[in-house]
C-alpha cells in the first residue's frame, strides 16, 4: 500500500523547492499551443490493403508538403482528400469538390505560377496532372495521360521554369527523372536519365529489415527533390517502409540532372529507436520564417506492413553545405514551426511516465497494462470493453512537474474503412498529488474531432504524481492505447556522465558495436553519431540496455560517435567523440 500522506509531503517540498509556484487550479488545455509531438495527430484514413481477407487499418504515410500563398498543404497516401495549416502545425482535413485520385499512393506536389500542381502514382497506367489555383475549395482540374507507368513521383520546377518529373520504388531499379514541358501540358522527354541506385554493400543504412538484419535487397523509392543556395538535393527513402530504420538519404548536384554525390553524412533523416519510428519517403518544405522541415513516414505495421503516421522534423544546411534532419529526440515535445525564436527546438521536457506502475480498468490477455509505459508504438492495452467504465491510472513514482500528455490509441479488429465522417474521440486526463484529490488536466468530455494521436500542450504545468485517464468515448469498435505519455520535469537529479563508452568497428565495416558502463538511474541513452565531432547529426535513442549493435554505416566513412544518458530528470553530458576509421 502506498504512503500517500507521504506522497504529499513530497508534492509540497518539490514545488517549494523552487521547480514551480503552481497550484492545481491553474489547470487546462492551453488554447494556442507552442509545441508538437511526434506522431503528428491528424484524422488518418483508414483503408483496405487486401480486399481478399478485408484487412482494416489507419495509416498516413508519403507526405507531400508544399507551401502556397503563405500556407501550407500536405498530400498524403490513399487518403481521399489532403490536409491544410496555417502554421505546419494545425491541420484541417479538405474533402475536394473534385478528386481524380481516391486511392492513390506517394503523392507529389509542388506550388508553380499560383497553382497547385499535384500527380500520384500509378505503376500499372496512365496518370493526370491536377491542376487548382484554390486548394481549399479543391477544384482541381486535370491535364490527363500525360504520364504513364510510374510509382512514387516528385515533381520539381527550377526557377527558370524548366520543369522535372523524378520516380522510383523498386529493390532493383534507380531513382530516374524525365524532363517536363510545361508550355506542352507538362509533356514528358522521349528521354529518361538514370540517375542512381542503391548500393548496400557499401552503404549499411540501405540494407533491408528491421535493423537492417535481413539479407533481402532493399527499397529505393520516394525521390524529393529541394534546392538550396544553388545546389540540388535529390532526398530518396530506403530500405522499406514497415521497418524501424526506413529512413531518408541525399544526393547533391550543381544540376537537377546531375552527376550526383553520395552525402557523407547519410541517412540525412533516420529516426529508428524510440516511440514513432521511421523518418522516411518524405518531402522538405520551407516553413514560417524561412526554417525548412522534413516531413516523414513512421512505421507501426501491426495490423498490416504498411501501417504507418507522420512524422515532422527541424532540417538544417550547415556551413558545408550538409543537408541534416533533427531527429535528437524525436518523439518529445518540440516547439513548433511557427513559435518565434524557439522553432525546431526541443522543449527539455522528458518522459515522466516510461515503464511506470500502471494500473487500469481491465484488460484482455496479451495485451495488459504494462504496453502503455513501455515506448513501443507497436504493443498496446486492450481494454475488455470499449464503454466510458475504462481507465489508466499512472503512478509517476515521484512528483513531476507536467507539461504535456499523448494519447496513442490503436485499432484493434476495427472493421472500418475509408475517409469516415464523424469520428471523435473523448476522454479527461486528472492529476493528483496524493492519489485522493483530483484536478482537471485535459477536458475532452466536449470534443468533435478524430484525435488518433492526440497531443495536449498543459495551458500552465502541474506538479502531480498521479495521471488517471478515463475513457469517454472512442470511435473504434475496441478501446485499444499503445501509448499514455506523460512529458515534464522530474524533481531529481539527471543522470551522471556516461562512462567507459566503447566503439568497436566490425569486420563488415557497415557494422559497429557499441559499449558503455551502465549509469544509476537511467531510463535510456542516446547515440550520437557523425562523420566529424562538430556533425554528430544522427542519434539511437536506447532504452534499458548499455550496448548497442549499429548496421548504419557507410564503408570508406569515418565516424565519430557520442553517448549520453538520460531519466525523467533531464540529460546528461556528451562523452568525448570518439573516433572510429
Amino acid at each position: 500500500m502506498k504512503c500517500r500522506l507521504c506522497t504529499f509531503l513530497l508534492s509540497a517540498a518539490f514545488m517549494l523547492a523552487g521547480i514551480g509556484q503552481i497550484t492545481m487550479a491553474q489547470t487546462g488545455q492551453s488554447p494556442k499551443p507552442s509545441t508538437y509531438c511526434n506522431p503528428l495527430n491528424v484524422d488518418y484514413t483508414y483503408m483496405i490493403y487486401n480486399a481478399h481477407n478485408d484487412l482494416s487499418y489507419r495509416s498516413g504515410a508519403d507526405p507531400a508538403v508544399v507551401q502556397f500563398r503563405g500556407e501550407y498543404y500536405m498530400f498524403v497516401t490513399r487518403s481521399m482528400g489532403y490536409w491544410h495549416s496555417t502554421d505546419l502545425n494545425n491541420w484541417t482535413f479538405i474533402h475536394p469538390e473534385k478528386w481524380y485520385f481516391q486511392g492513390t499512393n506517394a503523392p507529389a506536389a509542388h506550388n508553380y505560377k499560383d497553382s497547385v500542381l499535384y500527380v500520384a502514382g500509378d505503376p500499372s497506367g496512365s496518370m493526370s496532372v491536377l491542376y487548382t489555383d484554390n486548394p481549399k475549395k479543391g477544384d482541381w482540374k486535370a491535364v490527363p495521360g500525360i504520364l504513364n507507368n510510374l510509382q512514387d513521383p516528385a515533381l520539381f520546377i527550377d526557377d527558370d521554369d524548366k520543369a522535372y518529373l523524378y520516380w522510383g520504388s523498386s529493390n532493383l531499379y534507380p531513382i530516374r527523372a524525365k524532363t517536363l514541358d510545361p508550355s506542352k501540358r507538362f509533356r514528358p522527354s522521349e528521354k529518361t536519365w538514370e540517375l542512381f541506385k542503391l548500393d548496400g554493400s557499401k552503404h549499411g543504412w540501405e540494407r533491408f529489415g528491421e535493423n537492417h538484419a535481413d539479407t533481402a535487397r532493399g527499397y529505393m523509392e520516394g525521390p524529393w527533390m529541394t534546392k538550396h543556395n544553388g545546389k540540388y538535393y535529390l532526398q530518396y527513402a530506403a530500405p522499406g517502409t514497415e521497418f524501424n530504420v526506413y529512413a531518408d538519404g541525399v544526393y547533391t548536384s550543381n544540376n537537377p540532372l546531375g552527376p550526383f554525390t553520395y552525402a557523407p553524412n547519410n541517412p540525412i533523416s533516420y529516426k529508428p529507436g524510440g516511440f514513432a519510428n521511421g523518418a522516411g519517403h518524405g518531402s522538405t518544405v520551407i516553413g514560417p520564417k524561412g526554417r525548412y522541415w522534413h516531413f516523414a513516414s513512421a512505421s507501426v505495421s501491426v495490423n498490416v506492413n504498411w501501417e504507418r503516421r507522420l512524422n515532422m522534423f527541424p532540417t538544417y544546411f550547415d556551413k558545408d553545405g550538409l543537408m541534416w534532419v533533427d531527429t535528437y529526440f524525436g518523439d518529445y515535445p518540440y516547439y513548433a514551426p511557427a513559435i518565434p525564436g524557439k522553432m525546431g527546438k526541443f522543449t527539455g521536457w522528458m518522459l515522466l511516465s516510461y515503464n511506470k506502475p500502471v494500473e487500469v480498468s481491465s484488460a484482455q490477455e496479451k495485451f495488459g497494462a504494462e504496453n502503455i509505459v513501455d515506448e513501443n508504438i507497436r504493443s498496446f492495452w486492450l481494454a475488455a470493453r470499449n464503454d466510458d467504465q475504462q481507465w489508466i491510472e499512472i503512478d509517476l513514482e515521484k512528483p513531476g512537474q507536467v507539461y504535456a500528455i499523448q494519447v496513442n490509441y490503436h485499432d484493434y479488429q476495427s472493421d472500418m474503412y475509408g475517409k469516415i465522417p464523424g469520428l471523435y474521440h473523448r476522454y479527461t486526463v486528472e492529476g493528483s498529488a496524493d492519489g485522493q484529490n483530483w484536478k482537471m488536466l485535459v477536458d475532452k468530455k466536449g470534443n468533435k474531432r478524430d484525435v488518433p494521436n492526440d497531443y495536449v500542450e498543459l495551458a500552465t504545468p502541474q506538479i502531480v504524481r498521479y495521471i488517471r485517464f478515463r475513457s469517454l468515448h472512442a470511435p473504434t469498435p475496441h478501446l485499444a492505447i499503445s501509448g499514455l505519455r506523460v512529458f515534464g520535469k522530474g524533481g531529481g537529479k539527471a543522470p551522471s556522465n556516461v562512462r567507459n563508452l566503447k566503439v568497436v568497428r566490425q569486420k563488415d565495416r557497415r557494422d559497429v558495436q557499441l559499449n558503455w558502463a551502465a549509469q544509476p538511474g537511467a531510463q535510456g541513452y542516446n547515440v550520437l553519431w557523425g562523420i566529424a565531432p562538430d556533425k554528430l547529426y544522427s542519434s539511437w535513442m536506447v532504452y534499458g540496455k548499455n550496448e548497442h549493435y549499429m548496421r548504419s554505416l557507410t564503408v570508406d566513412q569515418g565516424y565519430y560517435f557520442a553517448i549520453e544518458a538520460f531519466n525523467e530528470n533531464g540529460v546528461s553530458k556528451r562523452t568525448k567523440p570518439v573516433k572510429v576509421d
